[in-house]
């Protein structure tokens, strides 16, 4: 089977989404997901979204110096000025979606403050804020009479052709071909490369390793964010996220003797960028020979944190741990890309007719380092630049007859054989272990040249292209691509 669209949309996250709600109308667009349609990492962000709206001791000035700051000042400036001036609209729009943000007794839009801020600017919806965007966005393109939604699609091969794009799509054991104008990557992050991880489980870089495979530049993907306070129970490779918001409240990180350490390491102490307190901790660590490390919040009235922490409340509980009383155990674990495929400000690739927004993507709004609660507007932001470049390039070249578009050849081997056994879990021990907070370049060089051989034997045998090989290869392609820059 074959269908052709105007657009197709990789990745149902809040960049995804919105991509699709700012597009035209008059478009035939389909929007694909690896798995279940809320199964992203967007679901899963708890603090909330940064933004200057309507603004009463901050403004956009203090919002771009911060994001500087925390990502040392190596941010691009030019998607950095559309990330911030635009924050205010995108706030608006998913308001008038429906997005249900908190407010305080007066009724006003309440603001919490997370690490690397200044000002009081997050926007949130208790503590599952990416979960509300995503939801009141599907519920929006669901309406869509113009949108095809396609779950537990897996996109195995994509290649550029004369007309556009042609993807090989993997679906209910079947193989079927989609043809699109245009095409844009939502894929998400590269969590699952790690042990463990904050991300979801189709976080695997499979939208990298496409448009890396398709010629298109990828940049800084060694620039990985470690969040510094993952609970830590290592019998999960899913690590659950204590929020950045749960130290903007008032937290303490204590070491192993419960003593407060972060005024040995940074003058904003707690509330430093995410990278500042991962290094200290991974430092403070070695220096006591201990991974014992919490969050105590519990000096904070219990029936604040109660409403103010609902989901991590009720999981900490499952886990024995009432927040209102005991300290946190967390450590340091994977959390976020600030690398990917390189965008320009309307966040097309060096491919033509090839977008990616939200994590996949570089548009270098972060820098070396992302401060918190710049994702979920980065998606949105850019998300919407996508859709008004597609639409001004499709209203440029006038009326296009979609059951024209070429449709390039996916040959399936009758007798391909299973991708082998381990290698995923091979290849996230190699990137844990050369790869984390305090990088160790013996373990790098010499994980360099295993991955390398993966990547070969993935590349030249003969594999039935299922969800193991696709997930292995893009592993792999993103294993070899970080320790390539490193090394």
């Amino acid at each position: 089977m074959t269908k052709n669209y105007d657009v197709i949309i990789a990745g149902t996250g809040a960049g995804g989404l919105y991509t699709a709600i700012n597009l035209p109308r008059s478009l035939k667009i389909l929007i694909m997901t690896k798995r279940d349609l809320i199964l992203c990492n967007s679901a899963l962000a708890q603090g909330g979204i940064a933004a200057v709206y309507k603004p009463t001791d901050d403004s956009v000035r203090l919002h771009t110096n911060d994001t500087l700051i925390a990502g040392g000042f190596k941010n691009n400036p030019d998607s950095l000025k559309i990330l911030v001036n635009e924050a205010a609209h995108e706030i608006e729009t998913i308001l008038s979606l429906g997005v249900d943000f908190d407010r305080d007794e007066n009724g006003e839009l309440h603001r919490t403050l997370e690490g690397g801020h200044s000002r009081r600017r997050i926007f949130h919806h208790k503590d599952s804020t990416g979960f509300e965007i995503t939801t009141k966005l599907q519920e929006t393109v669901k309406s869509l009479p113009n949108v095809d939604i396609l779950e537990n699609a897996l996109l195995c091969r994509l290649k550029k052709t004369s007309t556009g794009f042609s993807a090989d799509v993997l679906r209910n054991d079947e193989h079927n071909t989609y043809n699109s104008r245009y095409f844009v990557l939502a894929t998400g992050g590269i969590g699952r490369v790690y042990d463990y991880t904050t991300n979801s489980a189709i976080a695997t870089g499979d939208g990298i390793t496409f448009a890396y495979e398709m010629g298109a530049n990828i940049k800084n993907l060694s620039l990985i964010q470690f969040h510094p306070t993952a609970f830590k129970n290592k019998d999960t490779r899913e690590c659950f996220l204590i929020s950045e918001a749960v130290r903007g409240e008032g937290a303490y990180l204590k070491n192993c003797n419960k003593e407060r350490f972060m005024q040995n390491y940074d003058e904003r102490l707690e509330l430093a960028p995410r990278d500042v307190v991962s290094h200290a901790i991974v430092t403070e660590g070695r220096r006591l020979e201990s991974d014992e490390f919490y969050l105590d919040i519990t000096h904070k009235d219990p029936e604040f944190l109660k409403n103010r922490f609902p989901m991590i409340y009720k999981y900490l509980l499952s886990q024995g741990i009432d927040m209102t009383k005991d300290m946190i155990p967390i450590y340091p674990c994977q959390h976020y890309l600030m690398g990917g495929i390189n965008v320009n400000t309307s966040a097309m690739s060096s491919i033509d007719g090839l977008y990616a927004v939200g994590e996949c993507s570089h548009t270098g709004v972060h820098g070396n380092n992302r401060l918190a609660s710049n994702s979920l507007l980065e998606a949105l932001v850019f998300g919407r630049q996508a859709a008004e470049d597609i639409a001004r390039r499709i209203e440029a070249d006038g009326e296009t007859d979609i059951s024209a578009l070429e449709s390039a050849d996916f040959p399936i081997n009758t007798d391909a054989e299973p991708v082998p056994h381990g290698i995923r879990t091979e290849v996230r021990h190699i990137i844990q272990k050369s790869y984390f907070v305090i990088p160790d370049m013996q373990q790098a060089l010499a994980g360099f040249e295993r991955v390398s051989e993966i990547k070969r034997m993935l590349e030249e045998g003969n594999y039935i292209i299922d969800y193991n090989y696709v997930e292995a290869k893009s592993l792999t392609t993103v294993a070899y691509l970080i320790l390539k820059e490193v090394i």
